[in-house]
């Protein structure tokens, strides 16, 4: 998916208008809601939107962000490192996702929405 010249950054803050407000960290096998420190399994998130950036200067460095919704209502993104960088314990939890849990419901470069 080609992004063009909007970042990660730009991203992020326009899912968190369209209420995308909670971010996240992988420990243990567990995705942990920053504040409130409330764990899910892969189960218990649904991925709506997927965006992979590419460095400006380096190719090869490279970042995923994930646009997430959890089990109890939750709502947020995670930006994960790619590639030379690779974050593991992320990538691995991600991979045990099921991919029904998975879709571009809520891609905002399909949608266009505007606030």
């Amino acid at each position: 998916m080609n992004n063009e010249s909007t970042n990660e950054l730009d991203f992020i803050r326009k899912y968190e208008a369209e209420g995308y407000t909670n971010s996240y960290r992988v420990r243990n096998d567990i995705l942990i809601e920053n504040e409130s420190d409330i764990g899910y399994t892969p189960f218990g998130i649904k991925v709506v939107a997927k965006h992979r950036y590419e460095g400006d200067s380096n190719p090869s460095d490279m970042s995923i962000l994930y646009v997430i919704e959890t089990k109890d209502g939750t709502k947020g993104t995670i930006l994960m490192p790619y590639g030379n960088t690779n974050e593991t314990e992320t990538l691995e939890f991600f991979n045990k996702i099921p991919e029904e849990n998975f879709s571009e419901s809520e891609n905002i470069m399909f949608h266009n929405k505007k606030k």
